[in-house]
């Protein structure tokens, strides 16, 4: 926290990281590495039709 100048600055990285950190992490250690692609392959193509 000491390296931001203003709380809102933390505050926004924050919420923007807890977004995407929540959307691709899909804990891989839990699963079997078929499952895990086809999770990540649909959190990628929603991920791109959120941005665009």
């Amino acid at each position: 926290m000491h390296r931001f100048r203003r709380m809102t600055t933390l505050q926004k990285l924050a919420s923007v990281h807890a977004s995407v950190h929540n959307h691709f992490n899909l804990e891989r250690h839990l699963v079997d590495r078929q499952t895990y692609k086809e999770r990540r392959s649909a959190a990628s193509a929603e991920w791109q039709i959120l941005v665009s």
